[in-house]
């Protein structure tokens, strides 16, 4: 597509704008696989469980480890707003990050090969995706009209062929489908064969299951917003971190005016967890989304809530007055919700102060 230069995305690496975060509980010996595509980019690693047990990196690889302690001393008061003993810990290091783009994985995913027997560079893919507008507000048969080959086609309104900044990369997987535990103990050995050669746009007002084991987002268009939810030891569900985050960052991108992609890039996912912990983990869940996908598809921010935080903030009411009805653990989150976006807040002054800069000179203007 004309003014997208795709052949230099892939070539840069884009080292210095990208951050890498990984939720792990054991050594990192999975790395080893990734080093062509991980090795030039900075790693935060959230070491979940037993912050004394210590856990091996590869060596070459440039990271920081955070563990329970770090998180506690770091956050304070405030630290209880991120999970333990479950993935949703990983957020702790978006808020971390100080990068542009984030990419995270989990540490049971390695690298996937495409048809031709060519291996998957992930991150140049993801970022693809990201540098390149999506088309929300129209569906383009032939997909991302913005991949080498393609373009919008015969019908398309011309109006809307700018498109809109992506905020949101949502990777696949082969081997290993991301099931729910229902679909696990009926379906055991069904694995991921069929790679599909597409990016496309999830349209407007059109919600999905976002799985955060190849993800990949623009975080200083949606970062606040992407909050793997309060899951894990002490709560009463689990397996929804990510889903909750999908569901907040898809209905705050739709209000902003920021569009979410999905397909490319796959990897390959190697390890199906246990369907009966899943389903001890899952059951509050399986029957709290049916409450929980309406409030988020009818739901609507005001025209107070401009960026992704004050969105969230605003979220975060409407998930005490809404779903805490449904069980008092919404009161919980909600409250975790407002804690996480303080938190952000706090560790990220340089955009808060931006804002009320840009703020000032519009009230001294009028």
């Amino acid at each position: 597509m004309a003014g997208y230069n795709l052949e230099a995305i892939e070539a840069a690496p884009f080292k210095d704008d990208l951050d890498i975060v990984i939720p792990t509980i054991r050594s990192l010996d999975f790395l080893e696989q990734w080093r062509p595509f991980l090795k030039p980019y900075h790693l935060i690693i959230v070491q979940d469980g037993d912050p004394s047990i210590k856990i091996r990196i590869p060596d070459g690889y440039d990271y920081e480890l955070y563990n329970r302690n770090d998180i506690n001393r770091i956050l304070g008061p405030r630290a209880s707003c991120i999970s333990f003993k479950d993935g949703g810990c990983r957020c702790f290091g978006f808020m971390v990050s100080k990068k542009k783009y984030i990419y995270t994985i989990d540490d049971d995913c390695f690298v996937a090969k495409d048809p031709s027997g060519k291996e998957i560079n992930v991150i140049a893919q993801h970022i693809k995706n990201l540098e390149t507008p999506s088309t929300p507000y129209y569906f383009n048969t032939l997909y991302d009209p913005f991949r080498d080959g393609t373009d919008f086609v015969r019908g398309y309104p011309f109006s809307l062929r700018e498109g809109v900044p992506t905020a949101i990369s949502h990777g696949l997987w082969l081997n290993i489908p991301d099931y729910d535990a229902p679909t696990q103990l009926v379906k055991p050995r069904e694995r991921n064969t069929r790679y599909v050669d597409a990016v496309m746009t999830i349209p407007k007002g059109v919600l999905y299951p976002m799985c955060g084991m190849n993800l990949a987002f623009n975080r200083e268009l949606i970062g606040p917003a992407m909050y793997f939810s309060l899951m894990g030891e002490g709560q009463p569900i689990s397996r929804y971190d990510d889903m909750w985050a999908g569901w907040a960052t898809k209905v705050v991108c739709d209000h902003l005016g920021f569009g979410v992609k999905t397909g490319l890039p796959y990897l390959w996912h190697s390890k199906a967890s246990n369907p009966f912990v899943n389903l001890k983990k899952e059951h509050s869940g399986i029957h709290w989304q049916e409450e929980m996908i309406p409030f988020f598809k009818y739901l609507r921010f005001s025209k107070e809530s401009d960026t992704a935080a004050k969105c969230y903030m605003e979220l975060s009411k409407m998930t005490k007055e809404t779903l805490g009805k449904v069980d008092p653990y919404f009161v919980k989150l909600a409250d975790a919700m407002v804690a996480w976006i303080e938190a952000w807040e706090e560790l990220n002054p340089s955009v808060v102060d931006d804002k009320k800069k840009c703020n000032e000179k519009d009230v001294k203007a009028k």
